[in-house]
């Protein structure tokens, strides 16, 4: 059964690559930057991203969508930023495919849209051969869950192009290495920005939205080459 297994696998990231490629391209005309924020379950995605979507909606416009098996819980959660977001209840599935966000989108009018975050399913391997369109892929992966994670889940981490440590305030009550954990990610990303945050306390915050404002302009910047689908 392996090759059928190996055969419906390649058809589905087929699809979802053609839709994740024609959404770049509807994003890239509306000049809407996408964020794609992965983690293990409980790594403090949403509390993160309320704090980082409520800095960055002081001068721009921010949405998100949020994934999970069920409820609508972080979705209310990420509203008390006042920025709109949308929840993805995918049932069994332990991560977001393309076609999820492109329906969870629909009636938004993309040309006043400054940042999309899409807030993934918690898991460190599913969401890895999934693209969602994004600009940029976020890690998190919390201080509780210790300082060999990057090394643990390699995969994923390549295919990430920032890292926030989080849990930041609890770092010393678990005994967390900081040295070591940057140390680790450096070697399974070599070069990736990597912020240390808290949702709680706010740590982190203000550097990690300064670095999305940054690529946010960069996008801008760029000549738009793509004809919305």
């Amino acid at each position: 059964m392996k090759p059928r297994i190996l055969e419906v696998r390649t058809k589905i990231l087929k699809k979802n690559d053609e839709i994740a490629r024609a959404m770049r391209a509807r994003f890239g005309v509306s000049g809407v930057y996408v964020v794609n924020v992965v983690s293990s379950p409980g790594a403090g995605k949403t509390g993160l991203l309320t704090r980082v979507m409520t800095e960055l909606s002081r001068d721009m416009t921010v949405v998100a969508v949020v994934g999970d098996l069920a409820t609508e819980h972080d979705a209310a959660r990420l509203a008390e930023s006042g920025c709109e977001a949308r929840q993805i209840s995918t049932g069994t599935l332990c991560h977001l495919e393309a076609d999820m966000v492109e329906k969870a989108i629909e009636g938004w009018s993309l040309d006043g849209i400054d940042v999309l975050f899409i807030e993934n399913v918690g898991n460190l391997v599913c969401p890895q051969g999934f693209d969602l369109g994004e600009d940029l892929r976020l890690l998190l992966f919390p201080v509780t869950e210790g300082e060999d994670k990057p090394l643990k889940y390699p995969t994923l981490i390549n295919t990430c192009d920032a890292v926030a440590i989080s849990k930041m305030d609890l770092a010393v009550a678990v005994g967390f290495d900081l040295e070591t954990a940057k140390a680790n990610t450096e070697k399974a990303r070599p070069g990736v920005a990597v912020f240390e945050t808290s949702a709680r306390t706010g740590a982190g915050v203000d550097e990690l939205a300064a670095f999305l404002r940054e690529r946010v302009a960069a996008k801008r910047a760029e000549p738009v080459d793509a004809v919305a689908p």
